[in-house]
């Protein structure tokens, strides 16, 4: 009987194991995008489908916002306005596709500030 006991303890362990496994590997991929004038940088070019973190830092002189959009989608997700120094931070899960990125300030968009996300 003991034995079992202890068989079933380590079958439960093993469980817990696996399941600290299955959450690390969710993690969600992170992002950032470098605001200046007048051009965003991204950190990363591409992403695993799934939960993401964007990350708007505005090391510019003008405040920033960012727009994403799948090609195809009509739903638009968003970081509102950041000022200068300042970082803001957009949590979502993402499908697969192409995003384009932009900044909706004034003129910014025309001025250079778009940038192209791939979701694999």
């Amino acid at each position: 009987m003991r034995l079992l006991a202890v068989a079933f303890g380590v079958l439960a362990l093993h469980g817990v194991a696996e399941a600290g496994v299955a959450e690390d590997s969710a993690a969600p991929a992170r992002v950032q995008v470098v605001a200046k004038e007048f051009s965003f940088g991204l950190s990363r070019l591409n992403v695993k489908a799934g939960p993401a973190v964007i990350e708007l830092a505005n090391f510019g002189q003008d405040p920033h916002d960012l727009r994403l959009q799948r090609a195809g989608s009509r739903h638009i997700a968003g970081i509102g306005v950041v000022a200068p120094g300042e970082r803001g931070e957009l949590s979502l899960k993402l499908a697969r596709g192409r995003y384009s990125l932009w900044c909706s300030v004034a003129n910014h968009r025309k001025l250079g500030m778009r940038a192209t996300l791939v979701v694999r």
